[in-house]
């Protein structure tokens, strides 16, 4: 079984846009450091968040060496970027990707097959595509819901964590027998859990998640790290059912409204977007972030007061 990968939280990252619409790498490096000093164990490079949909490929790689450059083997770095429908054109995705030095390359679960199609054709498509790409590239699994959500069943999560090439699997099936069958189907493998639901996230770790991977940590990476860190202690139910609360933001017209409490957090990152038109995050969204994040200090305070205490001392 391989330990390459650690527990705890990988965010979904953003791109941060120039006022012209390019990728403003400056912002990108100060975000890199943000996530970090938020106690991230990894960083998930070209995602849905990132906007993977609207870069091109050329961007897309860019954007997975930049991540991986500044990173500076502190946390590892994991990419996306696999949007393609062809199977020969993902895996040149996944080549290019690759050669960026990322420590994992990351599959679209529904870029495997039709949304018509069942498990017996995605298997059928995936054998072919690894056999398209260097064996030595690590791989993983993301159920991205865009364009539709492929959730990993029984059989699919058994053949990828039977032939040993998968590290890690997005959950985003929000759906804790679905979670329980998977984590057990990888005992001994691999693949390991990282789950992006908040309200199934607590009892997932508990039954064995190794961490979590959504779009929360964009705002309070440094509590999810606490909830992954110390899943056991009893003190966590008070702390997942805030978070729980507070990840009902995420339908308010989310990446502009997360890029807002990132420029609140002092990182320089405006709240331009590829995917939406950031002029329709209202007065009433912008309050609603700085909501959370009062929110998110209070909670901070009370659930981290040791880590708060040996800081200062």
């Amino acid at each position: 079984m391989d330990n390459y990968f650690p527990g705890g939280v990988w965010p979904v990252m953003l791109t941060p846009f120039t006022e012209s619409g390019a990728v403003d790498y400056q912002a990108l490096e100060a975000l890199v450091e943000w996530y970090i000093s938020q106690e991230a164990s990894g960083l998930f490079a070209v995602t849905q968040s990132s906007e993977m949909f609207f870069l091109t490929l050329e961007e897309r790689v860019r954007l997975a060496a930049f991540v991986k450059e500044k990173a500076r083997g502190r946390v590892p770095v994991i990419a996306s970027g696999h949007i393609s429908d062809s199977l020969e054109d993902q895996a040149e995705e996944i080549r290019r990707i690759a050669e960026t030095g990322v420590d994992a390359v990351i599959l679209v679960t529904n870029r495997l097959a039709g949304e018509e199609e069942d498990e017996a054709a995605w298997i059928r498509n995936l054998d072919r595509l690894l056999g398209m790409i260097p064996e030595d590239i690590r791989l993983g699994l993301y159920e991205c819901p865009y364009p539709y959500k492929r959730v990993m069943t029984a059989g699919m999560t058994e053949w990828c964590a039977k032939s040993g090439r998968f590290y890690f699997l997005k959950d985003t099936s929000c759906d804790m027998d679905n979670i329980r069958m998977k984590l057990e189907i990888c005992k001994g493998s691999n693949l390991k859990l990282y789950n992006a639901n908040t309200a199934t996230l607590l009892e997932s770790l508990r039954c064995g998640a190794a961490g979590y991977s959504g779009v929360m940590a964009n705002m309070q990476c440094r509590l999810y790290a606490k909830l992954c860190r110390e899943a056991g202690q009893h003190q966590m139910d008070t702390l997942s059912e805030n978070l729980t609360m507070c990840a009902l933001i995420e339908k308010q017209w989310y990446p502009s409204n997360a890029k807002y409490y990132l420029g609140k957090e002092g990182v320089p990152v405006h709240t331009g977007c590829r995917v939406q038109d950031a002029g329709r995050l209202t007065r009433t969204y912008k309050n609603e972030m700085n909501m959370l994040r009062h929110i998110t200090q209070r909670l901070e305070k009370e659930f981290m007061k040791e880590e708060v205490s040996n800081e200062s001392s």
